[in-house]
């Protein structure tokens, strides 16, 4: 296995451990993440005067900023406990979650640009943009889209893998209540999503996608906590 000290952890974390010459905190580089993404969607809702865009993009970055504290925690806790070896390389090694984030965002694409127009009387871009949408407000909405989608698929793969490490293997009383509440967090995190659901009720099929998503994370990751409670 690699000696690399990013070989146990997200993605994500390895980016931010990554970068050249700058040493922050998980809270610093939470802040920073939050913060130039949140002032980018204000300074462009205001310049364009864009108010329902800059309230889907503001609870599109508190969304992706609260998964990426998930990640910082999640990933934390597991390298904690005593967890088998195939079960942290799965999580963290396979950057499966990395996969999954693409497929959602190349899915996500083409409902926006091809399908939507096609089908929706008002489509979702013209909706938050008008029908000229500014070349800065797409180009920002698409980096947002790809930080949430992102998150999304590292919940996908957290929640997998958890559901696999519990049916595969048995734990101690302590580690069985550290894995519940990991579980849980990453189910938390699916409802946060939720979030996203009044922006689309008049887009049915991203609205079902949606909810089934949060749907699907909260069942495996509960199914999971209920046989660690066993």
């Amino acid at each position: 296995m690699s000696n690399s000290p990013y070989s146990e952890s997200w993605v994500y974390e390895g980016i931010v451990g990554a970068l050249p010459g700058i040493a922050v905190s998980p809270r610093v580089a939470l802040a920073m993440q939050f913060l130039l993404f949140e002032s980018a969607v204000l300074v462009v809702g205001f310049v364009y005067d864009l108010p329902e865009a800059a309230l889907a993009g503001t609870v599109a970055v508190v969304v992706a900023t609260a998964g990426s504290a998930e990640l910082i925690r999640i990933g934390a806790r597991v390298r904690e406990i005593p967890v088998p070896e195939p079960y942290r390389r799965l999580l963290f090694g396979s950057n499966i979650e990395v996969v999954l984030s693409v497929l959602a965002y190349i899915a996500l694409i083409t409902h926006l640009f091809v399908f939507d127009p096609r089908q929706a009387e008002v489509p979702l871009l013209d909706a938050l943009f008008g029908p000229e949408p500014p070349v800065v407000a797409v180009y920002l909405m698409l980096l947002i889209l790809w930080d949430v989608c992102y998150r999304i698929g590292a919940g996908w793969w957290a929640s997998v893998a958890a559901l696999w490490r519990t049916l595969r293997y048995e734990f101690d009383p302590k580690s069985r209540r550290s894995l519940r509440r990991i579980d849980g967090e990453v189910a938390l995190f699916g409802l946060a999503q939720c979030a996203f659901l009044p922006f689309l009720v008049g887009q049915p099929v991203l609205f079902v996608v949606v909810a089934g998503h949060v749907l699907a994370v909260v069942l495996v990751n509960g199914l999971s906590v209920l046989l660690l409670s066993r």
